[in-house]
């Protein structure tokens, strides 16, 4: 069973910047973020595929970067410029499949973390 841990959860105010990162038991093809507010349903933030290349929402582009460290089995998102709108519970999902482009969407992914919180104050 693949495990997934997540760590860099925190309070920042608007403007502010964060970096999550997310431990995998073992070598991971896809990964991405998903980030889940209250009374909203859990939506992809982004994605990256084994040889670093991303993909990201329209909400997050040019703020949030995606990437990985295959040799630490880390994925790692660094959000700068953070509005109150982000606040989210964080997510990282990873599946063994490597083909193809990353997945946009939730059944793309067979393992995921607990979450972390990130909140952005105004």
């Amino acid at each position: 069973q693949v495990q997934l841990a997540e760590s860099g959860d925190g309070s920042v105010q608007a403007g502010g910047a964060l970096r999550l990162s997310c431990v995998v038991s073992e070598y991971a093809g896809f990964m991405a973020w998903f980030r889940q507010a209250p009374g909203k349903e859990r939506e992809w933030v982004g994605c990256i595929d084994t040889f670093g290349g991303t993909k990201n929402a329209d909400s997050v582009k040019g703020r949030f970067t995606i990437s990985r460290d295959n040799a630490k089995n880390t994925l790692f998102l660094q959000m700068s410029n953070l509005r109150p709108e982000d606040s989210a519970v964080y997510y990282c999902a990873t599946t063994r499949d490597r083909r193809g482009g990353c997945p946009t969407f939730m059944s793309g992914y067979n393992y995921w973390g607990q979450g972390t919180q990130v909140s952005v104050s105004s």
